[in-house]
């Protein structure tokens, strides 16, 4: 889903209030100047360079497609500092760490069973720092068929039961559309794999969107808010 959508344009609403709402958290953390960061499942590495350009120390940008790593590292201007790519998968993800801070967009949500939803968290777990934080964008569950999220630039299609989460099949709503599949992950599901990864603590951010503009105006955001596409996940180790 992150890959799909890292090169919409013009963005799609929801990454929109994605990206917004991991800025704002990020700014009342008081930003990453000086910070070790990791961005995990980067796709063509969108947040990584939001992470370098906010002054952070070292940025790692880690996806299993090496397809997506060597798009991220084409988008490298200099611009934003160097950003370190490597390919791995998130459930077997090497040291490469420590780090002050980790992110994750549409990551745990690819999880296609328990066993590989606790392997990502304690993975990302075990490159961070005591005391250092996950930031985690990850999906609502529960809204199909009662939520049409197609006006925000996605469209659940189908859902089927079964395994330890239901199956999604979803597209973008972009031109032409795209197809993909994720698993409804209860957000239950992923506090309990944090906890046994070692995490200490786990909140969850209210929903933020950017201000009213010509495009998008506040009505328009005050319906996304009333059901919106993701939360923010907020995690210390």
């Amino acid at each position: 889903m992150r890959q799909q959508y890292d090169t919409s344009v013009p963005p799609a609403a929801f990454s929109v209030a994605d990206a917004f709402m991991l800025r704002t958290a990020l700014d009342s953390l008081g930003g990453v100047r000086g910070l070790d960061t990791l961005d995990v499942a980067c796709g063509h590495g969108s947040t990584a360079r939001l992470l370098a350009s906010g002054g952070a120390r070292r940025t790692v940008g880690v996806d299993s497609c090496p397809e997506r790593i060597r798009r991220a590292r084409a988008h490298e201007t200099g611009e934003a500092g160097p950003v370190e790519y490597h390919v791995a998968d998130a459930a077997g993800m090497p040291q490469l760490g420590p780090f002050d801070l980790a992110t994750a967009v549409y990551l745990f949500n690819q999880a296609h069973d328990r066993v590989a939803l606790h392997a990502m968290f304690r993975a990302v777990r075990a490159n961070l720092r005591p005391g250092a934080r996950l930031l985690a964008i990850v999906p609502n569950p529960g809204a199909f068929p009662h939520v049409d999220w197609s006006p925000y630039g996605i469209r659940i299609v189908e859902r089927t039961p079964g395994g330890d989460a239901p199956l999604l099949r979803a597209r973008l709503e972009t031109d032409p559309p795209v197809a993909f599949e994720c698993r409804e992950w209860a957000h239950a599901d992923f506090a309990e794999a944090a906890v046994d990864a070692g995490f200490a603590t786990v909140a969850w951010q209210p929903t933020r969107t950017p201000p009213a503009c010509e495009i998008r105006d506040e009505t328009y955001w005050a319906r996304y808010r009333s059901a919106p596409v993701s939360s923010l996940m907020n995690c210390v180790a």
